[in-house]
């Protein structure tokens, strides 16, 4: 028992450290997009941070979603927070199961570059729109008679750029239209469901994301139109700018020659049939695992684990 431990700790450590070679490659080509994305993703809460200077608290307006959902209350405001950090997590973990699966479809950095782009142009949009007309926040703390509904002049420059992390990001007031909790939400749903292999995962999902939606709505942290907004135009922020990026390499499949054995049916098959043997077109997908091809006297033998993550 002891002598299989150590043989699948010394497997899953070179595995390790081979993904991480890999990644670093790639993060010697990527990293000016990585930073611009997350340079973006500050720009954004000083953008937050900015309207709150400007709120005015007032009644709160008629909506649709308050009618028909209970409001939690303040004390149950947290619900709706833990379950975007569950989904936050689980994303953020799925993007690092290639440093120990066998199996995997996707390259970390990529797939980061491609999320931050997806929240960058969602979030250029987002702010325009909350800049634009500024409504009266239903959140407990953006009502009338709270202290943190209004923010008092700043002293210092200093003082607006630091953005009172995280204090100043948990009781803002005023960064509505439309729902930043949805727009992580849905991109991280969005880009499982093309690059994630769990059906029932991809699923489940869709109805995280649903039930996000109605737990912002019920603890009053945004209008419905907040989160109805963010649905259809993360839906087509995403769609648009995926065909405009480029597609991500597949890393389940490789293309590799015959085997001789392979090649001479092929070969007799088609000479029995009238046709010539186009040598060019002697290629068909290989599995790989873990970066190498296993190959026997029958054709290409591979582990069990095929699936990804």
């Amino acid at each position: 028992m002891t002598l299989y431990i150590r043989r699948e700790a010394s497997k899953l450590w070179k595995r390790v450290c081979s993904e991480i070679t890999t990644e670093i490659g790639l993060l010697a080509e990527n990293w000016k997009y990585l930073l611009a994305g997350l340079l973006c993703q500050y720009i954004h809460g000083l953008a937050a941070r900015g309207v709150h200077y400007i709120h005015r608290p007032g009644p709160t307006l008629q909506d649709l979603g308050y009618i028909l959902l209970p409001e939690l209350g303040q004390d149950k405001s947290y619900i709706s927070e833990t379950v975007f950090t569950c989904v936050f997590l689980s994303f953020l973990l799925w993007t690092l199961h290639p440093f120990i699966m066998k199996s995997k479809k996707i390259y970390t950095v990529l797939i980061w570059c491609r999320v931050l782009a997806f929240l960058v142009a969602c979030q250029f949009l987002r702010v325009i729109t909350f800049y634009s007309t500024q409504l009266p926040g239903p959140n407990y703390h953006c009502r009338e008679g709270s202290e943190l509904a209004r923010l008092p002049r700043p002293h210092s420059v200093l003082e607006v750029l630091l953005i009172n992390f995280p204090r100043g990001v948990i009781y803002g007031c005023g960064d509505l239209i439309f729902s930043s909790h949805m727009i992580f939400t849905l991109v991280f749903v969005l880009t499982y469901q093309k690059y994630g292999s769990k059906r029932f995962i991809k699923l489940l999902g869709w109805v995280i994301a649903i039930l996000q939606s109605l737990l912002i709505i019920a603890s009053r942290k945004h209008y419905t139109v907040d989160v109805v907004v963010a649905w259809y135009t993360v839906n087509l922020v995403v769609f648009f700018l995926d065909k405009k990026l480029p597609e991500l390499p597949d890393r389940t499949t490789v293309l590799l020659p015959l085997s001789s054995k392979d090649r001479t049916k092929e070969e007799n098959h088609k000479l029995m049939n009238g046709n010539g043997v186009d040598p060019t077109a002697d290629r068909r997908p290989r599995a790989q695992v873990n970066g190498k091809i296993y190959e026997d006297s029958n054709g290409v033998h591979t582990d069990n684990a095929t699936n990804g993550a």
